[in-house]
């Protein structure tokens, strides 16, 4: 299955999201949150980055989901960090991009499915 991991510069936004992904996903899909550094400060960690992409990677990809901009840079230097070809930052919304994805995920374990749909979730109205 394809692992998703979700960073955010705050360890409970991060948490939050994850939280919400499991439950529409009955848990069955393996996801982590890399929010915060590792001290509990705002910001990003490379390391705990990494961590999780080892934790959910089942051998067929990891996407990444990011909040703000230095968050890709962390999630670049990771992904650096590591020896796989099979990761990616998908260019989503945090909350809407992970929850189209584990719903995705239920159904399919096609990568550029899943992708596709978080870069349609960036079209969702709220309203």
């Amino acid at each position: 299955m394809i692992g998703i991991v979700v960073v955010s510069h705050s360890s409970k936004v991060a948490e939050g999201v994850v939280e919400i992904a499991k439950q529409v996903s009955n848990e069955e899909i393996p996801i982590m949150a890399a929010g915060g550094t590792s001290d509990g400060r705002i910001g990003t960690d490379a390391i705990k980055i990494k961590e999780a992409i080892e934790s959910v990677d089942q051998g067929n990809g990891v996407l990444i989901f990011v909040d703000l901009g230095s968050a890709i840079l962390s999630a670049e230097t990771a992904i650096d960090l590591l020896d796989m070809t099979s990761v990616e930052i998908v260019d989503a919304p945090l909350v809407e991009g992970v929850i189209a994805s584990s719903v995705q995920l239920t159904i399919t374990d096609d990568i550029e499915d899943v992708k596709r749909v978080a870069h349609e979730s960036k079209n969702i109205s709220k309203i």
